[in-house]
């Protein structure tokens, strides 16, 4: 698969919170040849998280070759959820909304987005590993450090609403580590645990092959014997999953239990979603004890690899990887990925910068 640097002679459009700085340590990235054209034909930009670093990094195809690269500093930026006008975004310490300050057809120098921060639910740091918005338009979160599913109804920093069967108690306490949801018909559907533990790190016994899938609205478990699955999501009435601590990109038989492996990466995966028949994964390179001693270890030694951080676009007609993105540099680990439709030149308002203070929209005059 050929490559193309954003250090090409394309001179691709950075902009962010530390673009004019020198940083000590920077991260690349290497777009596989005919990723940006794919991006241009739909009409897209993709989005990464990444906690360790503390970004959120936009990547749009832009116009005459020339793509776009985007980032923003939110600490411990982790889950995203993509509306049809913006997105929501999970940090340390709250869940923000962004929307675009544009109008259908309007641009601002060159920008056809602007996403801008509107509101916040402040939640203190019980870690937010998912975000979905039901069909009820509640906003609904994975509440790792409680164990439970929540709705961020701003009544508290969040209102609990399932728990697993095996949890006693709602505590600050991460006991299996619920890192992962999913929605069918607008419900709660899916939840990814690494193991079922009801005691503080319980679920650390289990990351090889504890984990499970669990029906919320039964609290059956669909699937177990799973290692550190993540990321559970439906697509054209499957569910498929992320096996992190395997490195295998998979389909559950949501009758039989069983784990149908389509693709191996080489990596940590956590972070999916789906366009138009593809599947895009994120992968990190495992970085600690939590990443060691896992099925991912002999897989990589297996087939003589080094674990990547990149982002895959798996056709699902094939599973093959059709596209990638790959990451070096001080960004090691990525959290989520998300597709943003409609864009290919977007912009993301951080806090930090000039343009918090500067950029004003106005809301329907009823003056």
């Amino acid at each position: 698969m050929k490559q193309t640097s954003v250090e090409s002679n394309s001179g691709p459009i950075v902009a962010g919170d530390t673009v004019t700085e020198k940083p000590q340590n920077p991260f690349t990235l290497t777009l596989s040849n005919g990723f940006s054209a794919w991006m241009e034909k739909h009409r897209i930009s993709l989005a990464f998280t990444t906690y360790t670093v503390g970004k959120i990094v936009l990547i749009g195809p832009g116009v005459g070759g020339r793509f776009v690269v985007n980032e923003r500093n939110f600490g411990n930026a982790m889950a995203m959820r993509p509306t049809p006008s913006g997105f929501y975004l999970s940090t340390q310490y709250a869940v923000w909304r962004f929307e675009n300050g544009l109008t259908p057809g309007q641009s601002l120098n060159g920008w056809d987005r602007i996403y801008m921060p509107r509101s916040c639910n402040v939640t203190g740091n019980v870690d937010i590993h998912d975000l979905h918005v039901d069909r009820q338009g509640r906003l609904l979160a994975a509440v790792t450090k409680y164990n439970c599913l929540a709705e961020l109804d701003q009544r508290g920093s969040f209102s609990p609403i399932w728990r697993p069967s095996f949890i006693d108690q709602i505590v600050n306490q991460d006991r299996c580590h619920f890192n992962g949801f999913c929605l069918e018909d607008g419900e709660a559907a899916y939840a990814s645990i690494v193991g079922p533990g009801n005691i503080k790190d319980g679920w650390r016994d289990h990351r090889a092959d504890g984990g499970q899938i669990v029906d919320i609205r039964t609290n059956q478990v669909v699937a177990d014997g799973l290692s550190m699955p993540h990321t559970p999501r439906l697509y054209q009435d499957e569910l498929y999953l992320l096996e992190a601590g395997s490195g295998w990109f998979g389909r559950v038989d949501r009758i039989s239990g069983q784990l149908e492996r389509l693709v191996w990466c080489p990596g940590f995966l956590r972070g999916l979603t789906f366009y138009e028949g593809h599947a895009i994964v994120a992968l990190s390179k495992p970085r600690n004890k939590v990443f060691s001693g896992l099925p991912l270890d002999s897989e990589l030694s297996a087939r003589n690899q080094q674990a990547e951080c990149a982002i895959y676009i798996i056709s699902l007609a094939d599973n093959k990887v059709k596209h990638k993105i790959s990451i070096v540099g001080s960004v090691e680990e990525l959290y989520d990925v998300a597709i943003l439709p409609g864009t290919t030149h977007p912009m993301l308002v951080g806090l930090e910068g000039e343009e918090i203070s500067k950029y004003v929209t106005l809301g329907p005059d009823s003056s």
